[in-house]
């Protein structure tokens, strides 16, 4: 067995063990919304770091914790926890960046390139992590590539968190790995 493989079986395993918890936590146990905010709050606060940098991500985060819990009881899929959670977690970033008036109205990369195949090259993780600590980027695609390569989520899985169509993925991607090359290129020259 292959580590995509393992890997697959793992969030398969983690994402039945979420589903019950929401279950339990829908019919008011606490233990089990304890347990399901647990398995959730470093991921989340995770991207959103990468999102509304470290200074702001626990104040986000909190938002989104409490957004978890007074909304669960209307989740009607308890299987579609996590990309639930990350939408809320996106919605909660972007209006923190729209209050801190860093997310422009019009962004540049959001149109529509869905028939243009995504780059699938993983960027080396502390480049990455670089990228995402910096302004060099818009949040819209400090988003997906926070969603696709640390939180490893599909596109079609990154498109629907953000609600926003598959194109707009693909092309916020291609920005941000093109901003990380010329990054990159920068650093080696120095």
């Amino acid at each position: 067995m292959g580590v995509s493989n393992q890997c697959k079986k793992v969030r398969v395993t983690i994402a039945i063990q979420e589903a019950q918890w929401v279950l339990r936590a829908q019919c008011d146990d606490r233990e089990a919304l304890e347990l399901l905010l647990r398995s959730v709050q470093g991921p989340l606060h995770r991207y959103a770091r990468s999102l509304v940098g470290p200074s702001a991500a626990d104040d986000v985060l909190q938002d989104v914790l409490i957004t978890i819990c007074r909304k669960l009881r209307w989740l009607n899929k308890p299987e579609l926890f996590r990309p639930w959670a990350y939408r809320i977690a996106s919605r909660a970033a972007f209006r923190y960046l729209k209050k801190r008036r860093r997310w422009p109205e019009q962004l540049p990369d959001d149109f529509v390139l869905e028939e243009i195949p995504a780059p699938d090259a993983r960027p080396p993780a502390e480049l990455l992590q670089h990228l995402l600590d910096t302004d060099v980027i818009s949040s819209a695609s400090r988003a997906v590539l926070a969603l696709h390569f640390q939180e490893e989520l599909s596109l079609q899985e990154v498109a629907a968190i953000l609600e926003i169509p598959l194109g707009t993925v693909k092309s916020r991607l291609a920005y941000g790995l093109t901003t990380l090359r010329k990054q990159l290129g920068r650093t080696r020259s120095l």
